[in-house]
């Protein structure tokens, strides 16, 4: 798989990314952004938004994404109202939408929905987060905005902090880590630490990884603090998720002994993992991060439809 080389048309995990296919999205978003491209570029292009789950800043910048790359987008509506109210499947979903779109974005509540999905179309797929798998976009904007706030993505030392053990979102942002050889900190309750699989996956791919149930021993070393929200629908019980709801709290006297260049991240929405004192510091980043899905989206989008040509 390449993307720099135009090789791929599925984008179902960031295991699946390469250093290089990351460097070149990041490359082609900056380009984005200091250029837009001609909207006639893929006029005409449609874009299905296959949508299973709720969501907002990642179906809104998938649709921003097309539109301003002259194409335009399909939803399928709400479950409720579509066909997999009826029972139909996701395989027949797919291949049934697929002859109405050029590419498809799925999100879907069970993981490894997209890897399934993949297997059935034959236009571009992107995997816009599957239960508590993956979330690959998430990751590149994600990583886009780390290196637009640093020296770069080698070298860098992340913390990530919150929900690790359900958080689509921080298994793909460490897996991606790891090709950059950063050093990732890991900090939660210890009953939502990583998944085993996901400590052994890291493991096997020689990531600099240290666990922590307390932040404060750890902020001044950091160059990035990502922080997560406690994913309540998630939990198969209420009263777990109570336990740990708002354990891990952020607001800006918190951040005394952090680095003057601290870059603070969360994928959003927040609950109360940040206090709205902190959006005014130097530290937030988090609503840019939000912003740059667009250019990220364009750029992936216009690496998939174009085969690779920049």
């Amino acid at each position: 798989m390449s993307l720099a080389d135009g090789d791929t048309d599925q984008v179902v995990s960031a295991k699946d990314l390469s250093r290089a296919d990351i460097e070149t999205v990041c490359d082609r978003a900056a380009e984005i952004e200091r250029s837009p491209p001609d909207p006639a570029r893929h006029a005409g292009t449609l874009l299905g938004l296959l949508f299973f789950e709720p969501s907002t800043r990642t179906r809104m910048s998938f649709e921003s994404a097309i539109k301003r790359l002259g194409g335009d987008a399909l939803g399928m509506g709400s479950v409720e109202s579509s066909s997999a109210a009826k029972g139909e499947s996701l395989a027949d979903t797919v291949r049934v939408t697929e002859g109405y779109a050029d590419a498809l974005v799925l999100r879907h509540p069970s993981e490894g929905a997209a890897t399934m999905a993949a297997e059935f179309v034959d236009v571009p797929l992107i995997n816009a987060g599957d239960g508590a798998g993956q979330h690959p976009t998430q990751t590149l904007l994600d990583l886009y905005t780390m290196r637009e706030n640093t020296d770069g993505l080698s070298d860098l030392t992340v913390g990530i902090m919150g929900d690790l053990k359900y958080g689509r979102t921080v298994h793909s942002l460490a897996y991606a880590l790891t090709k950059f050889d950063a050093r990732q900190h890991f900090i939660s309750p210890e009953s939502l630490r990583l998944p085993r699989s996901v400590r052994y996956d890291l493991h096997e791919a020689g990531a600099n990884v240290k666990e922590h149930t307390d932040l404060d021993a750890v902020l001044p070393e950091l160059d990035v603090l990502y922080v997560t929200r406690i994913q309540r629908e998630r939990f198969p019980d209420e009263n777990e998720y109570r336990q740990v709801a708002g354990e891990y709290r952020i607001d800006a006297a918190g951040l005394d002994a952090a680095r003057d260049d601290l870059t603070l991240m969360h994928p959003l929405p927040r609950v109360d993992e940040i206090a709205p004192d902190v959006d005014g510091s130097q530290h937030a980043h988090y609503f840019e991060q939000a912003h740059n899905g667009v250019p990220v989206r364009m750029a992936l989008l216009d690496l998939l439809l174009d085969g690779g040509r920049s």
